[in-house]
């Protein structure tokens, strides 16, 4: 299963400090951790001592691809490891990810300190990780130890506890930012330009007109203020000449009621008839 935003036709971005997952204890949240790499261009995934083993076969096999949602070629791809040791051996930094203080002495930074130094030290040639503990009790003490720095994220105090795939997709949107930029993936191209002042004065006069005919302006010694009021309000709006079209289109089928079919239906329309009117 992929997801909505899937596109295959788009490059695919990699690389990334490797996601050391240190003794997962579920294969649907490994599944769920390839699904946030996948979505921030991360794809070394690494695998210490699995508690059910990997790769998966049948019905945990199953719920890995499934929580991937498309990501499968991370979960093909990942690399098992006895140990922490051997996990990292390659590496030149290692962050730790944990939400408790450790006594050690240890830089603590948060993903939006620590990525982008990570992406300019990786742009350089250097190899860097990210170590991530069990679900239920986090790295333990001596997998900190083998770390260079702490990775933390800001969260409520009291409840501090991060789902192993939500601290990997954290991690992730920052690396993402830092190695490739934050701009957004797509844009929404204004399909009409918008509307002359010469257009919309047009318009508040015909509507303003129609009102004044329904008494709307009520007391008369009020309509100066409500009338810049209703202005006010249309301009808050930054019209296009779609926008000021169709409002006009609006306000006349109120005014006339439905439009009438021509009882011969062969009969050529006339232009008004086709057409909503235009300032």
């Amino acid at each position: 299963m992929t997801g909505a935003g899937t596109d295959h036709t788009k490059q695919k971005l990699e690389g990334g400090p490797a996601i050391v997952l240190v003794r997962p204890q579920l294969a649907v949240n490994i599944g769920m951790c390839a699904r946030a790499m996948a979505n921030f261009g991360l794809s070394d995934l690494r695998l210490v001592s699995p508690r059910e083993g990997w790769p998966r076969t049948g019905a945990y096999r199953k719920g890995a691809y499934a929580a991937a949602a498309g990501a499968v070629h991370l979960l093909e791809g990942a690399k098992l490891f006895d140990s922490v040791e051997a996990a990292i051996a390659d590496l030149t930094f290692v962050y730790a990810a944990t939400a408790r203080g450790r006594g050690q002495s240890k830089p603590v930074l948060t993903p939006d300190k620590a990525l982008p130094t990570t992406a300019a030290r990786m742009a350089a040639g250097e190899r860097h990780g990210v170590l991530y503990g069990p679900e239920r009790t986090g790295l333990d003490n001596d997998d900190v130890a083998l770390a260079d720095a702490i990775l933390t994220f800001p969260v409520n105090p009291a409840y501090a506890s991060l789902n192993l795939a939500q601290a990997v997709l954290l991690t992730g949107y920052e690396w993402f930012r830092a190695a490739h930029g934050d701009a957004i993936p797509f844009d929404v191209t204004p399909r009409s330009p918008p509307a002359s002042r010469e257009m919309t004065l047009a318009f508040f006069d015909f509507l303003e007109e129609e009102l004044d005919k329904r008494q709307f302006f009520r007391p008369a010694t009020k309509k100066p203020v409500m009338s810049r009021n209703l202005r006010n309000m249309f301009h808050r709006m930054s019209l296009t000449e779609q926008d000021v079209r169709t409002l006009w289109g609006m306000v006349v089928r109120l005014v006339e009621g439905p439009r009438r079919e021509p009882k011969n239906p062969k009969r050529r329309k006339h232009p008004e008839e086709t057409a909503e009117p235009e300032a």
